[in-house]
């Protein structure tokens, strides 16, 4: 899932790196380790095992809710088996991760190293800056021949995750399939539809009269008033109505920055914006139409409302139905294309950023063996490995097949593609890169994310957006800005949203919400956010 950005952490670097060989300092301060020292173990710097004498790894990374602790997993077995690299995990579960991640930084109590960390832009430049991070651009010249023959051959990742002062001090995730351009797929119970005698909406107000069915006319049968006609997580990643605001004229997203014509429109001041707030919050949640968890529930309370032993569940928003109510119940349900609205306007908006990720994977200044841990973190940027970090392991999730390609093995019954991933591998936030030409040749797309780019270009495509604002790499001084305002502008946002739809009063309290907003610096924030994609624009020319 996306995350925003940390509130600033003003640390001190104290004390130098206790690391065996030079001490040469760096130019920005950091210790000979960082520029390719020797480490305090001998490293084999090809080949493998990595170090003849087994060696500790402390990692931090985040686990979802039905993964296990990451030592336990297959994938990670076998790379201590060929590595001779042991990780000691301490997996946080990824609701806590990024709160539990700034205390860790803010304490000094750091792990070796940052798996799937997550790590923003902000917190890339200040601690590299600070040095609680080191840069690692020496550490891949001469440690991580995979990701450097990645890194040569294209030069736009390469560039992505290099920071405005030349440094590399993240390492990239990327899964180059163009799957995330639209994260809010909504699916409705189309058996429902069926017994009631109702067509797939086409219209905003032909779903809503839907779930007012759903609601009021027992379509489960049962001939209790148990039905959810619409559930959805509140601001999350592939779980919002986010993609129904489009209906209104202006899609949103959790950003709420979209660009039109080159200009960038923060969407939560907007009058289309007021106006969806208004129909939900009148035609939705006044007639009991929207879940009242929809506010406040976690993924694993979400994820379980759609298997309950009878039928439950009408409408809801995630990218795949089957992880929502199991493979046995998915053929009730089908997706709703983008909606028309009260103004005759039906479009669906286009995420942010796009690229690889750069704050996969980070080594801290506690690590006294950078050049093992790159050694490690390389094995995971060779194609068939990313693949298997990424979604499972060979003879668990896949096979070779006759040329040599992984493809996809049948599930166990009655696993759901995505719950069975989240047990065997730590998933797309993991470090790895996997290109076109590699779902060309080295791994077939799963079947689920083939479904999913099937569904993207049927159903939401013809009617997405075609700007969206790019995965832009800041200044360290833009960066303050952005950090010094929009954490808190955000939560006041998304807290007012949440106000709006349960509360409603929204012509009332408009005004003086929208003065609050530009009061907490809107205008300077889009002023940077309008310069920086003026900038990426000249780049691009």
């Amino acid at each position: 899932m996306k995350k925003g950005l940390s509130l600033a952490l003003c640390l001190t670097l104290a004390g130098s790196m206790a690391l065996a060989g030079c001490s040469k300092t760096s130019d920005n301060g950091n210790s000979g380790a960082q520029t390719g020292s020797e480490s305090a173990v001998k490293v084999n710097k090809d080949g493998l095992p990595i170090v003849n004498d087994k060696v500790t790894l402390k990692m931090v990374a985040p686990k979802s809710p039905l993964a296990p602790n990451f030592g336990e997993m297959e994938i990670f077995k076998r790379l201590e088996k060929s590595t001779n690299v042991h990780i000691d995990w301490e997996n946080i579960p990824d609701t806590d991760y990024t709160e539990k991640k700034s205390l860790l930084l803010a304490s000094d109590d750091l792990p070796d190293a940052f798996y799937a960390a997550g790590f923003t832009d902000y917190e890339l430049i200040n601690f590299g800056k600070d040095g609680t991070i080191i840069p690692l651009e020496k550490l891949i010249a001469d440690y991580a021949p995979n990701l450097n023959k990645i890194l040569e051959k294209r030069s736009d990742i390469k560039a992505a995750i290099t920071a405005p002062d030349g440094h590399i001090y993240g390492l990239p995730t990327w899964e180059e399939n163009e799957l995330g351009t639209n994260p809010f797929f909504h699916v409705i119970n189309k058996s429902w539809l069926d017994k009631l005698g109702l067509k797939m909406p086409q219209t905003l107000d032909e779903y809503t009269n839907a779930l007012v069915a759903f609601k009021t006319k027992d379509p489960n049968g049962n001939g209790k008033a148990d039905e959810i006609p619409l559930s959805f997580m509140h601001m999350g990643w592939c779980m919002d109505i986010g993609g129904l605001f489009g209906a209104f004229g202006l899609p949103d997203n959790l950003e709420h920055r979209v660009v039109k014509d080159r200009k960038v429109i923060f969407t939560a001041i907007q009058p289309e914006y007021k106006e969806a707030l208004k129909y939900f919050n009148e035609k939705w949640y006044k007639q009991g139409l929207i879940d009242p968890e929809s506010f406040t529930q976690q993924p694993p309370q979400y994820l379980a409302k759609g298997k309950t032993p009878t039928e439950t569940l009408g409408s809801f928003v995630w990218w795949e139905t089957e992880e929502v109510v199991g493979p046995d119940r998915a053929k009730d349900y089908a997706l709703v294309p983008p909606l028309t609205g009260p103004t005759g306007k039906k479009m669906i908006g286009r995420a942010n950023g796009g690229g690889p990720g750069r704050g996969s994977f980070v080594i801290t200044k506690k690590d006294k063996n950078p050049e093992v841990t790159m050694r490690w973190i390389d094995q995971q940027y060779e194609p068939y490995m990313a693949a298997q970090i990424h979604w499972g392991p060979i003879d668990v999730i896949y096979k070779k097949d006759a040329n040599g390609k992984l493809v996809t093995l049948p599930l166990p019954a009655g696993k759901s593609a995505g719950e069975y991933r989240q047990q065997v591998a730590p998933g797309s936030g993991a470090p790895g890169v996997i290109t076109k030409e590699d779902f060309q040749t080295i791994v077939d797309m799963e079947p689920r994310a083939q479904q999913r780019k099937k569904d993207l270009e049927k159903y939401y495509e013809p009617d997405m957006e075609k700007e969206n604002y790019p995965n832009i790499f800041f200044t360290p001084e833009e960066l303050d800005t952005i950090n010094r305002i929009e954490p808190d502008l955000i939560k006041f946002v998304n807290t007012q949203r949440a106000k709006f739809l349960v509360d409603g009063n929204v012509d009332q309290g408009w005004d003086s919400y929208v003065q609050q907003v530009k009061a907490m610096g809107l205008d300077e924030l889009m002023d940077l956010y309008q310069k920086g994609l003026d900038r990426y624009n000249q780049q691009q020319k």
